[in-house]
């Protein structure tokens, strides 16, 4: 025997259609499952909802699905009744907390009852903004990055949304802090500073994995690259220059307090990140002034040319397409000193930082597994070595016979060598460097046999074969009774032996 309330409520369930349901019908079932309860009858009401001829568990279905949009609403009107603190803990949890699957909608769903109640922190809420943006950034992080247009047109994991969503949720703080340095404010405010971090990471995360590159032929808006283009017009607005930022490296190189709370503030990662945007994406390059001479511009990329070709993860993991734009990098910022005498005359070949780089380069050369990568790095190197003038040519030259470890590094080396000397033997173009004494010690390395007679030949092949042209062109090209090289009379003889 049915309880008596629940008796009158099960046949109303099995009367009522899809189309009908409205909310008394939960809550008549709701009332009457309650009752039941209280008397002890669990049991009996558990049979009730798992005997399908009741068809008390579509009431229950029609009610979930009833209730859910209003959950939206609820936790939109929060911040109309509740502690900002307590509801600004709360949000954040939720974030924190959101699974996988639903981190997009997590994220655009909270942003702006998020927004409105720092709003409602006054003038101290610029560390709850920082931990705001802190805690969304960190779940925007975990969303996979689109790498073609057709996927971030079709944004299916929803980064772009969050991404335009992240904009409209920073622009009162952004335009707070702009009318706050229009009145005079202090540079260091916090809030500023907060804004500042929030760049910093999203140059880092997700920009320095997407793909920004632009079609002219094409209409289509690419959310990521607007997004690129506002976090610049951010940094512009809280008065951090692109100039200040790209050579913040330089600036302050000594010591001084509050140091290394500097370099958290001015990640290099980011920075290499905005450095690649001005030079190779052209994204804020209008603000970028175009007064400072070409080489110092790529003395001070070396660094973030260095920094982003040492990242193997990125070289090596990332389908081939961020190295790509690394290596692209360095051939943008080798041709913009084309304004000059199409030489580098300061002496990279010397400098640690350009060293390093160029042994990051051979690395993408000979170990990257993508052959367009290795290709493309391929002519970057010798890009490279074309923008320097003769004495870097040959220390250059003489440094990486003397480190490197791959034959065919080498070979290229040698190659080179040999058309160096080439040009030097052609009317008019004389140099001390490829003719005479200073070529004997050049010589030397690129003749010689790495591990003497215990070398072995088929490991070292490449470097060998272009040491025997080498030799053979010194032979064919400069005999002995003309001896324009240098190298064929005196003493020189046991060099080419």
């Amino acid at each position: 025997r049915l309880f008596p309330s629940l008796s009158l409520a099960v046949p109303s369930q099995q009367a009522v259609q899809d189309d009908n349901f409205k909310p008394e019908d939960y809550e008549l079932f709701q009332i009457a499952g309650r009752e039941v309860v209280e008397q002890g009858g669990s049991a009996q009401l558990l049979e009730v909802i798992k005997d399908e001829k009741n068809k008390v568990t579509e009431t229950l279905d029609h009610a979930r699905r009833s209730f859910e949009p209003s959950s939206g609403r609820r936790k939109k009107t929060l911040h109309l009744v509740c502690s900002p603190k307590e509801l600004l803990v709360g949000l954040l949890e939720q974030v924190e907390d959101a699974h996988p699957d639903s981190i997009t909608d997590t994220v655009i769903l909270l942003l702006q009852p998020l927004q409105k109640v720092l709003l409602k922190l006054g003038s101290k809420k610029a560390s709850s903004v920082g931990m705001a943006l802190a805690t969304v950034l960190s779940q925007v992080a975990r969303l996979p990055v689109p790498y073609t247009a057709a996927q971030e047109d079709e944004d299916a994991f929803g980064l772009c949304r969050c991404c335009a969503a992240l904009l409209a949720f920073v622009e009162p703080f952004v335009q707070e802090v702009r009318l706050s340095l229009g009145k005079g404010g202090l540079q260091d405010d916090e809030l500023r500073t907060e804004l500042l971090k929030f760049c910093m990471k999203c140059l880092k995360e997700p920009l320095m994995e997407a793909n920004l590159k632009e079609d002219p032929d094409s209409s289509q808006k690419f959310p990521l690259r607007r997004f690129a283009s506002e976090i610049l017009l951010i940094l512009s607005s809280i008065r951090e220059a692109l100039p200040s930022l790209l050579f913040h490296h330089l600036l302050k190189r000594k010591e001084e307090p509050g140091f290394l709370e500097e370099d958290v503030r001015y990640p290099r990662e980011s920075l290499a990140c905005l450095a690649y945007l001005l030079f190779v994406e052209h994204i804020g390059s209008e603000s970028f002034p175009a007064v400072f001479s070409p080489v110092f511009v790529l003395q001070c990329n070396m660094e973030y040319i260095d920094l982003l070709l040492s990242r193997p993860s990125s070289v090596f993991l990332r389908c081939g397409r961020t190295p790509m734009n690394n290596t692209h990098c360095v051939c943008v910022c080798l041709h913009r000193d084309r304004v000059h005498t199409h030489k580098v005359f300061i002496m990279n070949a010397n400098e640690k930082p350009s060293c390093v780089s160029f042994q990051n380069l051979v690395n993408v050369m000979t170990l990257c597994p993508i052959q367009n990568l290795r290709t493309r790095a391929l002519s970057v190197f010798q890009l490279s070595i074309d923008k320097f003038d003769m004495e870097a040519k040959y220390k250059f030259f003489r440094c990486m016979l003397k480190t490197s470890s791959h034959a065919g590094v080498e070979g290229y080396v040698i190659k080179n060598i040999r058309n160096q000397i080439d040009f030097a033997l052609k009317p008019g173009n004389g140099n001390p460097w490829f003719l005479g004494i200073h070529l004997l010690p050049l010589l030397r390395l690129a003749l010689s046999l790495p591990q003497g007679p215990e070398t072995d030949l088929l490991q070292g092949l490449d470097r060998i074969m272009e040491s025997l042209n080498l030799l053979r062109y010194l032979l064919l090209r400069d005999k002995e009774s003309e001896n324009e090289v240098g190298v064929c009379g005196g003493n020189t003889k046991p060099v080419l032996l």
